[in-house]
């Protein structure tokens, strides 16, 4: 058994929705776990190659403007802006949650995280969710990607 298999898996965007609304300081990562990633801490620029100092990862919490809408539509979205990384960086990228410290920004202004704490990872039915999700919006958006 890997460390990954020992994670709780959250299967639904309500569950994780809760589990934002109970902790701060949460972010979700696109990788393939953290048992590799946690082997050493640190992610590559895909563009430069330059070795970041932390992993890349994108914060969960609802930030004060959101103003008390639905925390469900604030996590699918944070999830819906990068659900093209696994067709994009291959066979076992998957979504993971973690906390950890913030410690610098990436290149594209995303946190890098130290002191990582694997807390679960997502089952593709709240990735499934979060797009459905997003298709209800009455102004739907596209994923980040560049072209």
């Amino acid at each position: 058994m890997t460390a990954q298999d020992d994670l709780r898996v959250v299967r639904s965007l309500d569950e994780l929705a809760g589990l934002v609304e109970r902790h701060r300081g949460l972010y979700v990562r696109w990788s393939r776990g953290p048992e590799i990633d946690l082997r050493e801490v640190s992610s590559t620029d895909d563009l430069t190659g330059v070795s970041l100092p932390g992993l890349s990862a994108s914060p969960l919490g609802v930030e004060e403007w959101w103003e008390g809408r639905p925390v469900r539509v604030w996590v699918a979205r944070r999830l819906h802006d990068y659900a093209h990384l696994p067709h994009d960086k291959g066979p076992g990228v998957h979504p993971w949650v973690l906390t950890g410290k913030e410690t610098a920004r990436g290149p594209d202004n995303e946190p890098l995280v130290t002191d990582v704490r694997p807390m679960c990872r997502l089952d593709q039915q709240v990735i499934d969710e979060a797009k459905a999700e997003v298709a209800r919006q009455g102004n739907p958006w596209g994923p980040l990607r560049r072209g």
